[in-house]
């Protein structure tokens, strides 16, 4: 007997309240790297209308003026009209940083087994900036591998800042949030049951001032220009039996930090796979890469990733832990859902020989202590915003699929073995 069920994910826009803040960490990021490659990093904002605060811990040679980055960065997401009440020339910003503790620079910066051993090998000589979990999940769903209702979600809140800032639906907002609901049959995707979209808009539309005229022009234009775009190559469609719903609650014109705070690493789901994967519970925005909650995260995904652009699995989720002060991983988990072509163990062990944990050779393999400093000075700032995952506007290393056929190639020489 067939199961059916439905699964939602939800996505924000660069204008939400809590993505301010992501972005705004990793502005602060991206700056600092980009001059001191070494440094450490733990950037925390706050927004509320009016009022930026930085705060958290940063250790660093480089020189940034943050009361300058913090302003340019509210102005790209949007906010330079004053009756938003919350504007890039206008806010109050405050900063107050510390440094970073020493207990835990001492850890970071000379592993456990470095200090055990006395070695002097380059990937031993960063420990892991704390404890903790993280997951990486990859699935065939989506042509980027990701999990259906999230990367729809993502979609089309990108597709909702294209439409505002290139004057397609001039009358939107930054701030905005979508939602997406997939039906499901034995787990595989076989339908869209329902769209949701909430956007920030101005009082009225053109000449149009009547709140049920202005609703019925937001929906027609959303559907025209915003959600039938981003299904050009998905297979599953919506139909006559989607629903769509266009700001529930009958407006929505005060928005951004005006209508409510925000707080740097509250959409750690949104940032993820939507709830379809587990999550380690860490947040990524502010970190620098010796921080495991986000450089693991990421090669987490590049495993589970490349084992299922591999033809291994139609489905993978990797987990990873680590203890403060310590190179290597405590633990690593492969599980294929009963989906892999062979057993998880093997995929385990093929794990083991083909990618690097350690956080010093996470941060080689995918150059993530140089990006910024390679791309003019922003990268972390360019995934805060619509997902650090399945990015198909971006050049993100952790999205290579390098290892897929190396892997192949490995499982194909086993079952030959095996065979013969």
């Amino acid at each position: 007997m067939s199961r059916r069920y439905l699964f939602t994910s939800e996505s924000v826009t660069e204008g939400h309240p809590d993505k301010i803040c992501d972005q705004i960490s990793d502005t602060i990021l991206d700056a600092l790297l980009a001059q001191d490659p070494c440094s450490r990093v733990a950037a925390e904002v706050v927004v509320n209308t009016g009022l930026v605060l930085i705060t958290g811990e940063i250790s660093s040679t480089a020189t940034v003026n943050y009361v300058d980055l913090v302003r340019q960065k509210i102005a790209e997401i949007g906010y330079t009209d004053s009756s938003n009440g919350f504007t890039a020339g206008s806010c109050a910003v405050m900063v107050a940083l510390d440094a970073q503790s020493p207990d835990i620079a001492q850890g970071v910066d000379q592993a456990q087994e470095q200090r055990s051993r006395s070695s002097e090998e380059v990937l031993d000589s960063i420990g892991a900036g704390d404890q903790g979990l993280m997951f990486g999940y990859a699935c065939n769903e989506t042509p980027e591998l990701m999990p259906l209702p999230i990367s729809l979600a993502h979609r089309i809140s990108r597709q909702l800042s294209i439409a505002r800032k290139n004057g397609t639906l001039p009358y939107l907002g930054p701030d905005g949030k979508t939602q997406v609901t997939v039906a499901y049959e034995d787990g595989k995707p076989v339908g869209i049951d329902t769209i949701l979209i909430s956007t920030q808009h101005t009082p009225t539309i053109g000449d149009i001032t009547d709140p049920e005229a202005i609703q019925t022009k937001i929906r027609e234009d959303l559907l025209e220009a915003v959600v039938t775009p981003v299904f050009t190559d998905i297979a599953v469609q919506p139909d006559a039996e989607t629903r769509f719903l266009v700001n529930p609650t009958g407006k929505f014109v005060i928005g951004g930090p005006q209508g409510d705070a925000g707080l740097t690493g509250r959409k750690i789901i949104v940032d993820t796979y939507g709830g379809y994967s587990r999550h380690g519970g860490g947040a990524f925005s502010g970190k620098d890469p010796t921080k495991v909650d986000r450089s693991a995260a990421y090669v987490a995904r590049y495993v589970a990733k490349n084992i299922v652009a591999a033809g291994l699995a139609e489905k993978c989720e990797v987990q990873l832990s680590y203890a403060i002060g310590v190179a290597r991983p405590v633990s690593i988990m492969v599980d294929t859902f009963g989906t892999g072509t062979v057993a998880d163990e093997r995929l385990l062990e093929l794990v083991h020989a083909n990618f690097e944990m350690r956080p010093a050779g996470i941060i080689q393999t995918f150059g993530l202590d140089k990006l910024p400093a390679e791309r003019n000075g922003r990268f972390y700032q360019d995934v805060a915003a619509y997902g650090h995952f399945g990015r198909p506007d971006l050049d993100l290393p952790w999205e290579h699929t390098d290892k897929a056929e190396l892997l192949s190639q490995a499982v194909g020489r086993v079952l030959s073995g095996a065979l013969n």
